[in-house]
């Protein structure tokens, strides 16, 4: 247990305070004042209670828990590696996170084997600090968190949009706008709560989009899109809702598709940061799977021989 006397700030939240002081993560904060492991003068405050001089707050440790998920030697594309942070470009149909149907052959698996014991610990419980993720049948880069510190400056840099993904997508239609913004709130479906929909009650969600390549006989149009927020299925149902489904989607769309594809053929290309410790400008690039080069080419080809 850690007892600080607050000597001189004061009315600063407890949860900036906290997470200023101890390099721990506001979300851990909130959470750890909630199940009461952090107190002042002895009582349970709100993330939003603002400390006084005087004020004693105590914290208390959590028990490291172990965890029965296995380590897996399981191939994975490496594109960068340091002592803080692990990029990888994740295989279209891998699951990130172990669950119910899927307790193994994820990618946190995969990471376990490569990491070993030098991945965050956030949360109390050692575990891999994965702190974006994408859905199972899109592919791409993804960052691996490998100690505390990367983990909560990384999760800052996502909630300030400090950092730029760029996705690739191949949507039905010709889309008729060379570039456009979509700005429309997304919240859990009320009718089907595996699925994400645009709702007024929804959080804000914003997608940009240009077009790459128009593809007229295949119906299908190659664009580039840039996310500010990460919602849940955000450029999917994005698309969806302004009639350009991504093809292969069997969620948003009807999934059927000439190239017999499963899942959505959406590509997280690159990410454009700096890095969580050493603050350098990071530009990282993963290449789109064979599959995606191969129908953008044929499509390429068809265009000419028509």
């Amino acid at each position: 247990m850690e007892e600080i006397i607050i000597k001189e700030e004061q009315n600063i939240r407890i949860d900036a305070y906290l997470a200023n002081k101890k390099e721990i993560s506001r979300e851990n904060i909130k959470r750890r004042l909630e199940e009461e492991n952090i107190l002042v003068n002895g009582k349970k405050v709100k993330p939003s209670y603002k400390v006084q001089i005087n004020d004693l707050v105590t914290i208390k440790e959590e028990e490291v828990k172990e965890i029965s998920l296995k380590a897996e030697k399981i191939p994975l594309e490496i594109i960068y590696e340091d002592t803080d942070i692990l990029v990888v470009n994740k295989e279209k149909g891998m699951v990130v996170h172990p669950g119910n149907g899927n307790p193994d052959g994820t990618l946190v698996n995969a990471v376990m084997a490569i990491c070993k014991d030098t991945l965050s610990g956030i949360g109390g419980e050692i575990r891999p600090g994965i702190v974006h993720r994408l859905d199972k049948d899109t592919s791409g880069i993804i960052i691996i968190a490998k100690n505390d510190k990367a983990h909560i400056n990384l999760s800052e840099m996502l909630k300030n949009r400090e950092v730029e993904k760029t996705y690739i997508a191949l949507a039905r239609g010709i889309v008729k706008e060379n570039e456009a913004t979509i700005n429309m709130p997304i919240a859990r479906s009320k009718s089907d709560r595996k699925k994400m929909s645009v709702s007024k009650e929804g959080k804000e969600a914003i997608t940009h989009f240009k077009v790459l390549d128009r593809f007229y006989n295949n119906n299908v149009t190659l664009l580039e899109v840039k996310i500010e927020t990460g919602r849940t299925h955000q450029i999917r149902v994005h698309l969806a809702q302004i009639g350009y489904p991504i093809i292969g989607d069997e969620v948003y769309s009807n999934g059927k598709n000439k190239w017999q594809i499963q899942g959505q053929i959406l590509h997280a290309k690159s990410l454009k940061f700096k890095h969580p410790i050493t603050k350098k400008e990071m530009y990282l690039e993963a290449k789109e799977p064979k599959y995606f080069s191969e129908i953008i080419e044929n499509c390429k080809k068809e265009e000419k021989e028509n």
